[in-house]
């Protein structure tokens, strides 16, 4: 079990940096109004990503047994996950102005940030606690 908790965790790690990664380029070019975002592979590969994220949350949820609106920092996270995704959506899609979509991706990534604090320190208030 200890194996696979750990291959799960790093799947779940490496997931998150590529899908920030993949998040922070794409708003690169959503900024420089780049033809990039019309790309196949830029529409796809980030879903992708984000779903082995989500699946490998969810196998490590199930093997630590700490679970949302049961443990508080887990719940963080997942509060964290809704509002990440939120403004995801307005940074890359619906943003009317580029401002407000600067803005949200900047928010986006702060959110990011509080969210891989929360894991690392299994803390609410990471940076308070």
């Amino acid at each position: 079990m200890a194996e696979q908790y750990l291959l799960i965790k790093h799947i779940h790690q490496l997931s998150a940096v590529i899908s920030i990664a993949l998040f922070l380029l794409r708003g690169i070019w959503m900024l420089a109004d780049s033809r990039m975002l019309q790309r196949k592979w830029v529409r796809i590969v980030p879903h992708v990503v984000d779903t082995v994220l989500l699946i490998s949350a969810l196998l490590l949820v199930w093997i630590i047994a700490q679970y949302p609106f049961v443990h508080d920092w887990v719940t963080a996270k997942v509060v964290g996950l809704v509002i990440y995704i939120a403004l995801g959506m307005v940074a890359l899609k619906r943003g009317r102005t580029k401002q407000t979509r600067l803005t949200a991706w900047i928010a986006a990534i702060v959110v990011f940030a509080y969210i891989m604090l929360v894991a690392v320190t299994k803390d609410v208030l990471p940076l308070i606690g």
